[in-house]
């Protein structure tokens, strides 16, 4: 590869990135992490894959009970010896995390034709009270297991927990979508910053500011956090091929972050239908939305998003949104109702491609462009060197 070959970690003309920091921290060999994904698209399969193949494979915890994510990081550890993160998201003020059925009756209303497409009970009181589980067992679990990294994405994680992570040997990860977030990130002890623009897919993580003022785009955000923190940085956000790892280097980002192109791959567990949306026509097109969860997250619109637009200052709070939407979208996805499904994407999903496995992917990502851009001569018409999958 001519110019920027990322296995090296070289940049050639990129020549302002500070080599190897992150592979040397976490023994990588290829400086590209898989993103987390949470309910239900990650899967122990695709993790294992990406850390077998040199990078960082990652899985989304943040629904999972103590119990789960304590079994969670005995499979990781069964499937790969190489180093992994299991991701959190970090509570947000005002939020609570149980809930009374007579709380849920005027949100659950307005699901109810929804419910009955998709043959699910219409329940005009919203069910039983509801609970998600409690991100202090959350993460006391995932500490006692002790992965190799722990990634926070939503907020600072506790200085409690910074502690005990260096007690025991386990990298924390911060996400940032701002400067002054990437900051306050290093100022609590976090080893790492990811750097998360605007064009990223799934949850927007701004804590400091609302997410209406922290909407920053990748290489806008990255040279910037580049220069205000001193630990490792990782690009995150619309890095679809090769070409952006190496302009993410070029800008001095340690490593880069991929997500969508991962949830395209052969081993993510987004359904069928998930990955045809990423490779339509559709995909050019990405929204801001609560309607799925109650936080924002970018994806493709589609009728639900459309037809509920309306209530999108008026749904509830993460996570009695979530808890509410579960369920339809779980029928959605298995009855193959992309209308209905949410379809989480980041703006360079059009670039994904069918059919790859994470190792493919990875490959592609990681040998198959210069650092001026230009794709390889070796890959045909429409391939990912030429043009690749994004976060």
């Amino acid at each position: 590869m001519s110019g920027a070959d990322v296995s090296t970690g070289s940049a050639g003309s990129a020549g302002s990135r500070r080599a190897g920091r992150l592979e040397e921290l976490l023994d990588l060999r290829l400086p590209v992490v898989q993103g987390p994904f949470g309910g239900g698209l990650s899967t122990v399969t695709l993790a294992a894959a990406v850390s077998e193949a040199g990078g960082l494979g990652s899985y989304g915890a943040h629904i999972m009970t103590p119990d789960a994510i304590t079994e969670l990081v005995g499979r990781l550890r069964a499937a790969t010896a190489r180093p992994f993160a299991v991701n959190l998201w970090v509570p947000q003020e005002g939020e609570r995390f149980s809930f009374q059925a007579t709380e849920l009756a005027p949100h659950a209303e307005r699901l109810i034709p929804y419910a009955y497409e998709l043959g699910l009970p219409a329940r005009h009181d919203g069910g039983d009270a509801v609970s998600h589980p409690s991100f202090d067992d959350q993460v006391d679990a995932l500490l006692a297991s002790a992965p190799p990294v722990i990634s926070f994405v939503m907020g600072v994680p506790p200085v409690r927990v910074v502690e005990e992570a260096r007690r025991r040997g386990v990298v924390l990860f911060g996400t940032a979508t701002t400067v002054d977030e990437a900051v306050a990130l290093e100022a609590a002890g976090v080893d790492v910053v990811v750097a998360s623009g605007s064009d990223a897919g799934g949850h927007r993580g701004a804590f400091l500011r609302p997410v209406t003022e922290s909407l920053v785009g990748t290489f806008s955000l990255v040279p910037q956090v580049v220069d205000a923190v001193s630990v490792p940085v990782v690009a995150a956000g619309g890095i679809a091929d090769a070409r952006g790892v190496a302009a993410a280097l070029a800008l001095g980002a340690d490593a880069v972050q991929v997500g969508t192109g991962f949830l395209a791959t052969a081993e993510s567990g987004a359904p069928a239908v998930h990955k045809e949306a990423l490779h339509s026509p559709e995909a050019r097109t990405t929204v801001l939305t609560r309607l799925y969860s109650g936080r924002p997250a970018r994806g493709i619109p589609n009728r639900f998003v459309r037809e509920m637009a309306a209530y999108e200052g008026e749904v509830p709070p993460y996570p009695l949104q979530s808890l509410l939407m579960q369920p339809l979208r779980t029928a959605a996805a298995a009855q193959d109702r992309r209308d209905l499904a949410a379809l989480w994407a980041g703006q360079a999903a059009p670039l994904t491609r069918p059919a790859l496995t994470a190792g493919e992917y990875l490959a592609r990502l990681t040998g198959k462009a210069s650092a001026s851009g230009t794709p390889d001569p070796s890959d045909p018409p429409g391939s990912l060197g030429a043009s690749g999958s994004s976060d």
